[in-house]
């Protein structure tokens, strides 16, 4: 696990506080669209809960996005 800079960790918790919808691009190469539910840390790395525009929800390890942006 490598972690993600402090400053993009704090976007995404100000995210879940805001209920801001985000934009996300994983390693993956899948563009999520929806909104942070939680941001947590769990067995040694760090995750977020997201619900996507179809209401279908995913855990995803911060370091799978590559990149994020507010709608």
């Amino acid at each position: 696990y490598q972690p993600i800079a402090c400053v993009q960790h704090e976007r995404l918790e100000f995210a879940v506080l805001r209920r801001i919808p985000l934009h996300l691009e994983l390693q993956d190469g899948r563009i999520l669209t929806g909104l942070v539910l939680d941001v947590y840390t769990q067995g040694g790395a760090e995750w977020l809960k997201f619900r996507d525009a179809s209401d279908v929800e995913e855990t995803l390890r911060l370091d799978q996005i590559t990149a994020f942006n507010e709608l």
